[in-house]
């Protein structure tokens, strides 16, 4: 099978715009309710939307990825995120309690396989669950490729990126006194966790303002001051898992355990141009994955509000319909 292919054809938009037809907080232990949403067809075929972060939250774009004729669409939000309580919490949340938690949803809906699909943060606890339940998991459909390794945070948070926003990585990283810029996740985490709310909104403003202004390839810099409980949450989380290096040990690595998943059928659109997980990973992950196949999308970041990387994924969604 060839490894690296081109989108097949467009899609001139997506799905129209859904109602869930189910919204609800499941209780998953330690203190944790999980917000769950359905919308589809209730006896169509299950896919589950992973977002991305740690620490963003899904919203009702991620619907229109999906045929609702064909596709019983499951949404969450991770611990922490989005509807989910308490929010902002990063008690007991790590990567395995994500993990735990997805399997609790799947039993209390009754779902025996589903796809998976996710971008970004998202990609990456796809892959973990998929390699945790490798049974479950009918297919992935993955964006922006983000493995987990230390050279990718080297990349965003070491100066990789700042070399082509040098302006915006001197805001960022500046904000560090001199003799801590060695290490910026754990000065920013230091920070995002010192106890008073408002220095902790300066830098988690920073914090998001910095990967918010890369994510797509249109942008012009910084996008205005985010919403400040918003970019509080989102950069704590981040931070949070970053600084743990996502709560996997070194046996726990992805590639090392893409043995587990090679019978699964995996699709991975990526922007060519991605500031924020550069397409090596996502070559990486396809060149170790027998049934992976690469989407190389020319023009295009990281963004999944993109036109071109939108109309790919809902492609892969169309041919998955198919078989």
């Amino acid at each position: 099978m060839d490894k690296l292919a081109a989108p097949q054809k467009p899609f001139e938009q997506l799905y129209p715009p859904i109602s869930p037809y189910s919204m609800l907080l499941l209780d998953v232990g330690d203190g944790h309710e999980i917000y769950i949403e359905q919308s589809g067809d209730p006896n169509g075929e299950p896919v589950v939307v992973f977002h991305g972060g740690p620490g963003g939250g899904s919203s009702p774009f991620m619907r229109r990825f999906f045929d609702p004729q064909h596709y019983r669409i499951i949404l969450f939000d991770q611990r922490g995120c989005g509807h989910s309580k308490p929010f902002s919490c990063v008690e007991r949340n790590t990567t395995w309690d994500l993990v735990r938690d997805i399997e609790k949803i799947r039993d209390f809906l009754g779902i025996d396989r589903w796809i998976v699909f996710g971008g970004s943060w998202g990609a990456t606890l796809g892959l973990i669950y998929a390699q945790a339940y490798p049974q479950i998991v009918s297919a992935l459909v993955l964006r922006g490729v983000f493995l987990g390794r230390e050279e990718e945070l080297e990349w965003f948070y070491g100066g990789g990126a700042g070399r082509f926003w040098p302006e915006l990585w001197q805001e960022f990283s500046e904000a560090i006194p001199k003799n801590e810029r060695h290490d910026l996740i754990s000065a920013y985490h230091a920070r995002l966790f010192c106890g008073d709310k408002t220095t902790e909104v300066e830098y988690a403003q920073l914090w998001y303002g910095w990967e918010n202004a890369l994510a797509s390839i249109e942008t012009v810099g910084r996008l205005g001051a985010p919403n400040s409980e918003q970019a509080h949450a989102f950069a704590r989380l981040e931070a949070h898992y970053f600084k743990n290096r996502l709560f996997l040990s070194a046996e726990q690595e992805i590639l090392k355990n893409m043995h587990k998943i090679q019978h699964i059928k995996g699709v991975v659109v990526q922007g060519r141009y991605d500031l924020i997980c550069p397409p090596k990973s996502a070559y990486d992950l396809v060149s170790a994955w027998d049934d992976g196949r690469l989407i190389m999308v020319g023009k295009a970041g990281h963004a999944v509000s993109e036109r071109a990387i939108a109309q790919a994924l809902v492609a892969q969604m169309d041919d998955l319909k198919r078989g």
